[in-house]
């Protein structure tokens, strides 16, 4: 079973840290200004998803891929294959 965790801004999640933290995956959260004791937070897991969101940005600019006006899978898997390698190459 997958655990999903997805608390708003400014909410205080600390049973959710201690269950987190027993189960095994890393939340990386920041805690509320607030709080007593703040959280040490890894900033370079942030830095590492901006990296993937602004990737993923990038390949939905290419309308083909971002609305798979391709029926077949594998003609879409090929699609994303060759922008993530224009990405790259740019």
């Amino acid at each position: 079973m997958a655990l999903s965790l997805t608390p708003e801004q400014g909410a205080d999640i600390t049973e959710a840290e201690s269950l987190l933290d027993e189960i095994g995956p890393a939340a990386f959260i920041p805690s509320k200004r607030d709080r007593r004791y703040s959280r040490k937070i890894i900033f370079q897991f942030y830095k590492n998803a901006n990296i993937i969101e602004r990737f993923f940005a990038r390949l939905k600019q290419f309308r083909g891929t971002a609305t798979r006006y391709d029926r077949l899978k594998s003609t879409v898997h090929a699609a994303v294959q060759l922008v993530s390698a224009i990405i790259g190459i740019n």
